[in-house]
């Protein structure tokens, strides 16, 4: 994704920092503190929209299905594997 202009701080937010950083604060002071950066963080999410929601959605379904898939087939071989080293040395059960 590209950024945007207006993710990069500006010269105000960084000074701002500073000197909140700069500043000893009470423990209320700095809950008070991360609060509202907090909130202001919050500002800045962007929620998807239906379609790329639907989208991202499927995407995770089908890796999922396809992780199922390479575990079962991986754990079908090692059983089939086990049971011709430890069982009746058939290959086929």
């Amino acid at each position: 994704m590209a950024r945007k202009i207006a993710d990069e701080p500006s010269e105000d937010v960084v000074a701002n920092a500073r000197k909140d950083s700069a500043v000893k604060r009470s423990p209320f002071g700095r809950f008070t503190l991360f609060i509202r950066q907090v909130v202001n963080e919050l500002k800045k999410v962007v929620t998807p929209t239906r379609k790329e929601l639907v989208s991202y959605t499927l995407v995770v379904l089908v890796f999922v299905v396809i992780m199922m898939a390479l575990v079962g087939g991986l754990d079908w071989v090692f059983s089939l594997a086990v049971n011709y080293i430890f069982g009746d040395g058939d290959l086929i059960t």
